[in-house]
Order: structure tokens, then sequence, then C-alpha cells
């Protein structure tokens, strides 16, 4: 029981510690993502946030890994397609074609992210921390999504769109034949595919999310 208990305590201090930092690194994208666009105008941006939102980002990786260890009960089915999705914009589009980082749909997909994550982060880090969160933080985590979640979806699909041209142009990451390998990959129509896994797999995962917003909430007036 001592052995349980110590490895319990261990898990919740990590993940505490997880999550706070990463809420920090949310909480630097977003200030820098408000003073750049007051003072400077949506085309300086990305250039704001490249570090801490490729490193913040990236970071969501160790929740898959906390899936698959059991660390935490969010299945790995959710969990997959929503880090996917955005380590994909995050270095497949924004980091890998540059023409695209003055767009104005950078700001409102970081805008959207980092409300999202700040809240996110943080609920999660208190309860690991606490124990609990109080009830107001709970409909905070499960409500904002209903309006952020569109914005950065389309922020999402109008990024990786506009970036199409680009990528058909500078052939990066395609493998053409003849080669060695004998072995063939075209990053356009991969581009394009993604584009079109959105269009099912975004009212998916929206009316997933309302459905752990109708369990949490419930949940939380029983208790």
């Amino acid at each position: 029981m001592a052995g349980g208990g110590f490895l319990s305590g261990l898990k919740r201090l990590y993940l505490t510690i997880y999550n706070w930092t990463v809420f920090f690194g949310w909480l630097q994208v977003f200030y820098l993502a408000v003073k750049t666009l007051k003072e400077s105008g949506h085309q300086h941006v990305y250039q704001a946030v490249e570090k801490p939102l490729l490193l913040a980002q990236s970071a969501a990786i160790l929740e898959i890994i906390h899936g698959l260890f059991g660390l935490v009960r969010s299945p790995i089915s959710a969990t997959v397609p929503q880090i996917g999705s955005r380590l994909y914009v995050t270095w497949g589009i924004l980091w890998s074609f540059p023409e695209v980082r003055t767009h104005v749909l950078v700001s409102s997909l970081v805008i959207s992210w980092s409300i999202t994550e700040i809240i996110r982060y943080s609920f999660f880090g208190t309860k690991e921390a606490l124990g609990s969160a109080p009830s107001w933080f709970l409909w905070l985590r499960y409500s904002t999504f209903l309006l952020l979640y569109p914005t950065g979806i389309t922020s999402e699909v109008g990024l990786i769109y506009n970036a199409l041209p680009y990528i058909k142009e500078s052939g990066k990451y395609s493998v053409l034949m003849p080669n060695k390998w004998n072995f063939s990959f075209d990053y356009y129509y991969a581009a394009l595919a993604v584009l079109g896994v959105y269009v099912p797999g975004s009212p998916h995962m929206y009316t997933y999310m309302l459905g752990q917003r109708k369990k949490a909430l419930s949940k939380s007036k029983k208790e």
C-alpha cells in the first residue's frame, strides 16, 4: 500500500509540474500574440510567438505517452487526432512554409489555441495539485471550446489551404520517382488529404467534446 501511495503521489507531482509548465508556455504565447497584434499588426505575430509556440505545442506529444501508460484517463483515440492535427499545422505548415506566416489567420489560430490551452492546463494542474477544481473552473474548461474550437479549426483549415500553392511550387517533403526505394510521396496531395479529413473529423470531434461537456457538468451537479 505504501508503495502504491508513493507512486500515486509521484504521478500527481509529475502531472502537476507538466501541466503548469505547459500552461506558462501557452501564457507566454498568448501575451506575445496580443502584444504584437496591438503594437505591430498580425503580420508579425508568428515571428513573435514562434519559439514558445513550437515548444508548448510539441510538449503535447507527452499527452499521447501519458495516455498510453495510463497516467491519464483521456482516450488515445481522441487525443491523437487533436494533437496530430495541431502538430501538423505547427510544423508541417507554419514552420515549413514561411509564406503563410504573415496571414491574418495565424493570429486567430494562436489566440484560439492559447486561450484554450491556458484554461485546460491550469484546470488539470489545479486538479492534480489540489485533488479538485472549483465548479466555475470546470464550467470554463468545458464551455470555452464552444466558440474557440470553431475559430481554431477554421484557422487551421484556412492556413493549410493558403499553403497549398507554396507546397506545390516548392516540392518540399515530396519524394519523386524514379528512385532507389521505388517509392513516391507527394506532400501536396497529402495536404489535400489532411483537408479532406477535417471535413468529417471536425464535426465528429466537436460532437465528442459536447458529450464530454455534458458528462463532466452533470457529474459536477451530482457532487
